[in-house]
């Protein structure tokens, strides 16, 4: 019967689809690589997605998240996320977690519930956090390394943390998952060079934070703003989210 996936059962297979319909992915930060993680798992027919973010859009956000527009401005990320999910396809089931995921807030989730777990948030405690949950659960995890401040989308490429290089994000990572016996982790990262961003403080967050009141996270504390691209980070999402579907069915690639 025709359905919007049956373009994608053309590559894989009845079979396949029915192993992602019947597949739950978690994916931690909605932003502008989990944004559009989220955008192809649904459009590719997995049947349950955990949505974990506790930020909501901001206008700086429009220049590269899929979930930011005009009219999605204040409201909560996965709010937005689960609505456009559903948008493409109803029959997915949505959890969304207000929830900015740390060490501290962790055990509200059940990582054995999951068929993959997707890493896209930008705290190395989180991250190592998360890793270290779904290797317990013995659950695949792929992770986001560093995608802002880079201009050159064609850069980006999946490796195992051990052999990645330049990021600055996963340097970081590397050591901490030595420290921690992680012996490996899928991720996708770039060997472009960060660029070093502007400082015009008339455009900056530092000085023009629009966070609301309250805020758990907001820009004049953070330690660095990143530059950012429409291109970049959209790019290390699709990525993760062609290993997630690659891996849930057992298809590869034909390359050459």
């Amino acid at each position: 019967m025709l359905n919007q996936f049956s373009r994608t059962q053309l590559i894989y297979g009845v079979e396949a689809m029915g192993k992602l319909a019947a597949s739950r992915v978690a994916v931690f930060g909605i932003g502008g690589v989990g944004g559009y993680v989220v955008e192809a798992l649904a459009r590719s027919g997995i049947g349950a997605i955990d949505l974990i973010d506790d930020d909501k859009v901001c206008l700086t956000n429009v220049n590269r998240q899929i979930i930011a527009t005009r009219k999605s401005l204040g409201k909560y990320k996965v709010d937005v996320a689960e609505e456009r999910i559903h948008d493409i396809n109803p029959d997915c089931k949505v959890r969304a977690y207000k929830t900015f995921f740390l060490p501290e807030t962790q055990d509200q989730f059940d990582f054995t519930e999951y068929d993959y777990v997707v890493d896209a948030i930008d705290t190395v405690t989180g991250k190592l956090a998360i890793i270290e949950k779904a290797n317990a659960a013995g659950v695949p995890v792929m992770s986001s390394m560093g995608a802002g401040n880079k201009i050159d989308a064609s850069l980006f490429e999946v490796a195992d943390i051990y052999d990645t290089s330049v990021c600055p994000l996963a340097k970081v990572m590397r050591h901490e998952c030595k420290k921690r016996g992680i012996k490996h982790l899928k991720v996708v990262y770039s060997k472009e060079k960060p660029i070093r961003p502007l400082e015009d403080m008339s455009i900056s967050c530092r000085t023009n934070c629009i966070c609301p009141p309250g805020a758990a996270r907001k820009c004049t504390e953070r330690r660095d703003i990143p530059g950012s691209t429409a291109f970049a980070p959209s790019v290390a999402g699709l990525i993760i989210a062609g290993e997630v579907i690659n891996d849930l069915t057992g298809k590869k690639s034909i390359k050459g």
